[in-house]
């Protein structure tokens, strides 16, 4: 997805805890016009979450027949992005001459690396009947050693992400390794996503990671004590054996892995390094990037 704003951080609300909670983060509406997302992650104090340092959840977004997502064509550095959909689809394109429609339970990575423009739209049989959009996208972080590769473009289709039953819970390792099983998905470094869905009840050990974040796309959980809601993000103290119980049908989702250190996010850019951004966003002004194939009539301007 794209900004409508230059600015990416915003201030969220963050409740200190104690116990196996460090911090709660309630998300923020953000308008992505035509339909909205709740952004969790960059916020003040909590710019990253091990290598993630970009979490959105879309929707559930209604869209009446003849309407729908319409990304225009807009340009990201120095990550990779990760999208997983619950319900409905996205035709995802990019300068790669990628063409590849996005289904519930797949999963995209487009590597930016020094470079890449994409468009996320909809395939005209979606959009003539009324429809629902609903999913997660993250961006990782690249290591400082592969902020300038190559650009490139992955896809999984949810019969290669591996499933598992921890107990009586359905689990699904999105990337890394968690339960006995690794995700095909590619990483640059250390790094943790699973999802599960909890019967009202149920328990769930959560993977151990140097970093973690628990988000709570549908119900409610109870963490060390400490109620989760619905659409909240949960930072995770550095312990072994967080256990969390399901006061609801829930479903969540762990993000986690090895720290990079410090990054810049201006827009779609990110960089270890301020004055890349800088030459990111000239680039953009001035056409240095390359087109999207079969997209090439529209583009998102630089904010601002």
């Amino acid at each position: 997805m794209s900004n409508l704003s230059p600015q990416t951080e915003f201030d969220c609300p963050i409740t200190k805890e104690c116990g196996a909670l460090v911090q709660l983060l309630q998300p923020r509406e953000r308008d992505l016009g035509g339909f909205s997302v709740r952004r969790v992650l960059p916020v003040v104090g909590q710019k990253m979450i091990g290598p993630w340092i970009f979490f959105d959840h879309m929707g559930p977004a209604h869209f009446p027949a003849g309407d729908g997502i319409n990304v225009r064509p807009h340009p990201h550095i120095g990550i990779a992005t990760v999208t997983y959909l619950f319900e409905g689809e996205i035709l995802h394109r990019d300068s790669l001459g990628s063409l590849q429609p996005i289904r519930p339970g797949d999963i995209n990575l487009m590597v930016a690396g020094h470079g890449i423009v994409h468009s996320e739209r909809e395939r005209p049989e979606i959009t003539a009947t009324d429809h629902t959009l609903h999913g997660l996208q993250l961006w990782l972080a690249l290591p400082e050693a592969e902020e300038e590769t190559d650009p490139a473009f992955y896809h999984y289709p949810e019969s290669t992400v591996p499933s598992v039953s921890v107990g009586d819970v359905p689990v699904r390792v999105m990337m890394g390794t968690a339960y006995g099983e690794t995700s095909p998905v590619k990483v640059f470094a250390d790094t943790l996503y699973i999802e599960a869905w909890l019967k009202p009840g149920q328990k769930l050990t959560l993977p151990d990671a140097q970093g973690r974040g628990l988000y709570v796309a549908k119900g409610r959980l109870l963490a060390g004590g400490t109620e989760i809601p619905e659409f909240s993000m949960a930072v995770l103290a550095e312990q072994q054996g967080v256990t969390v119980e399901a006061l609801e049908e829930t479903r969540l989702a762990v993000i986690g892995g090895e720290p990079l250190g410090k990054r810049f996010i201006e827009w779609n850019f990110v960089s270890s390094r301020k004055e890349r951004i800088e030459e990111a966003k000239r680039d953009w002004e001035n056409g240095r990037f390359p087109s999207v194939p079969g997209d090439e009539d529209e583009y998102i301007p630089l904010p601002g």
